[in-house]
């Protein structure tokens, strides 16, 4: 069976592409397919490595290299939020050190959707691997272009838009179909990429929507379809896989949250994710029907509904939203204020509110907040701290394990096996999570048929090979290869400049302090000059500690004393000598172990 696509490659069962001599630029098409590729003719030496950078281990970080032939594309850049055992630093980003001596080799970055945890490393990574073209639908593009203004050293992108009827080739390896796939933001794809072994099938972040709000739901007979032409392997969202059941959808959430509208007398506060577009559309449609009017509070909230009212994705009348300056005057039974924060995080919207740090809003009596969004694992002690702020003010809480006001973005068990059975892949990888959750994915894998053996659950780094037999079949394993998958950290301006010895020197300030040791000597004989100033900060408390620090001191002096009168005065000698044994005499009258930072001044 011949299959036509609008985009005039026309393709058979041997997975070869021929494109079309002119090149199509009909309306639809945003940008040229690249004409006159084709696949190489299959021989021993073709290969297919499929290596992921980052979200084999935890949520977020996402990026995946499928190489072959020398050749490689990349799916999604993203970045992960730091964890408790991380003081100052801002993100984490995926190493790309493997692909710095193979920038000529590099023929394309796909991004799957618009979130942070798929297209935060962007602006710190394309400088680094040759800014080589990327593709992405409209929305993504515009949220893209909107972080990369704030990045004024990194090079300028070169996006192009696709849809679902795209049909890209990349060098004469790839060539590239996209289907459209619910999540929790619209214009998001699964990527199909078809090489000379077989076919790859990338989900990126999907649920099964059937009644989404403002997006079209996934094409499941073309998803069939595609299934249907033999995907070699699967690789595809884990991050609901502990979950039974089906993902609850985007409209019954809408539903639920009218319900509440319509009872509530005073203002409504919602937090949620700012890229949680259509939550936000639902929002505004309910706030019209029951005569409320809207204020978005938050950077990131603003930006968004910015630029997803701009391209067409939130539709709505501008008229509905109040600026800060009106939100005061309004009676509180024709308030409804959106806002970032519902995770606790320390600069959004919602924390400073309870803080008391906003400029305009603060909590009163009869305020309702309803947190729609669920919990991020890591998160719950910021939560039930903010929760607890809010309710001492005098507001209502209402969250999702309340009533249904929250619909994740992500695939549970049951829709996760039926996307299973509708592809039928001869291997499968699950991905974007933690170990945990790959391996009660690759569980139900296997309940659904697919061999144990064809399962790849894998580490950041690992690399998936795949190779012809003898009989010319396409055969996969899980390699013992690794390629470096390290935490990237970005810090403030300074990207790969925190190490784990600096995380560690932060942990260890943060758990037991610091003391600093100033010891002045006489740089002929190497006689201490005076006593030795010592300074505590997160240690002790000097005031309440005389006793302490006196005896601290004394130790300074003798240790300084004791060296060698016949040899000159050694810095990095007194240095390591005052910190390894003041370290040992504070640990032992205290049982800490703060840092001691040594100063030696000679003159």
């Amino acid at each position: 069976m011949i299959t036509r696509y609008k985009s005039g490659i026309t393709t058979g069962k041997d997975n070869v592409a021929k494109a079309p001599l002119k090149t199509d630029l009909s309306p639809r098409r945003r940008f040229p397919v690249r004409s006159r590729q084709v696949f190489r003719q299959n021989n021993s030496g073709d290969y297919v490595k499929v290596i992921v950078l980052g979200g084999l281990e935890e949520v977020g970080r996402n990026m995946t290299l499928i190489e072959c032939n020398r050749e490689i594309i990349i799916i999604d850049m993203g970045l992960q939020f730091p964890e408790e055992d991380m003081p100052g630093i801002d993100y984490i980003i995926p190493n790309v050190s493997y692909l710095r001596d193979k920038l000529d080799w590099i023929k394309g970055v796909i991004i799957t959707h618009g979130h942070y945890d798929h297209i935060g490393g962007i602006p710190h990574i394309m400088g680094e691997i040759g800014n080589p073209p990327m593709f992405t639908g409209k929305l993504t593009a515009g949220l893209i272009r909107k972080r990369h203004q704030e990045y004024k050293t990194a090079p300028q992108l070169k996006i192009k838009e696709i849809d679902d009827n795209s049909v890209i080739q990349l060098g004469a390896s790839f060539r590239l179909e996209f289907t459209r796939v619910n999540h929790s933001i619209p214009d998001c794809f699964a990527v199909i990429v078809n090489t000379p072994l077989g076919t790859i099938m990338h989900t990126g972040d999907f649920k099964i929507d059937f009644t989404p709000v403002n997006d079209k739901p996934a094409d499941l007979q073309r998803i069939a379809q595609i299934g249907n032409r033999g995907i070699l392997m699967l690789m595809s969202d884990s991050t609901d896989a502990t979950h039974a059941g089906y993902q609850l959808s985007e409209s019954a959430i809408g539903e639920e949250i009218g319900k509440l509208i319509e009872k509530i007398n005073g203002r409504i506060i919602i937090g949620t994710f700012a890229s949680q577009i259509s939550r936000v559309q639902k929002i505004l449609d309910l706030a019209k029907r029951y005569g409320r009017r809207v204020s978005l509070q938050g950077r990131s909230m603003n930006s968004n509904v910015e630029i997803a009212h701009q391209i067409g994705y939130l539709k709505f009348d501008p008229k509905i939203l109040i600026n800060d300056n009106e939100l005061n005057r309004l009676p509180d039974n024709q308030v409804l204020i959106i806002g970032t924060g519902a995770q606790g995080e320390d600069s959004a919207f919602l924390s400073r509110v309870v803080n008391g740090e906003h400029r305009v809003v603060s909590l009163k009596q009869g305020d309702t907040v309803l947190f729609s969004s669920s919990v991020i694992p890591g998160n719950e002690r910021s939560i039930q701290n903010l929760m607890d702020m809010v309710v001492r003010q005098g507001a209502h809480i209402i969250h999702y394990r309340m009533l249904d006001i929250h619909a994740g973005g992500h695939a549970k068990a049951e829709d996760l096996k039926l996307i299973m059975r509708l592809i039928k892949p001869e291997y499968f990888m699950p991905i974007e999570a933690n170990h945990y959750m790959l391996r009660a994915h690759a569980e139900l894998a296997e309940q659904v048929g697919i061999p144990s053996d064809k399962i790849f659950v894998a580490d950041n780094g690992q690399v998936v090979l795949f190779q012809k037999d003898g009989r010319g079949h396409s055969v996969g394993q899980l390699t013992k290869e690794r390629v470096p998958s390290d935490y990237v950290m970005v810090d403030g301006l300074g990207v790969g400049d925190v190490s784990e010895v600096v995380l560690r020197d932060r942990l260890m300030m943060a758990g037991d302090g610091m003391i600093v040791i100033i010891a002045t000597i006489d740089a002929k004989t190497g006689n201490i000059i005076g006593n030795p100033d010592i300074i505590s900060r997160g240690f002790i408390y000097m005031k309440e500690s005389r006793d302490l620090i006196e005896k601290t001191r004394m130790r300074v002096k003798k240790i300084v004393k004791d060296k060698n009168p016949m040899t000159p005065a050694d810095d990095d000698f007194i240095k390591n000598k005052i910190r390894n044994d003041v370290s040992q005499f504070l640990f032992a009258q205290t049982k800490r172990r703060p840092m001691v930072l040594p100063v030696v001044i000679k003159v």
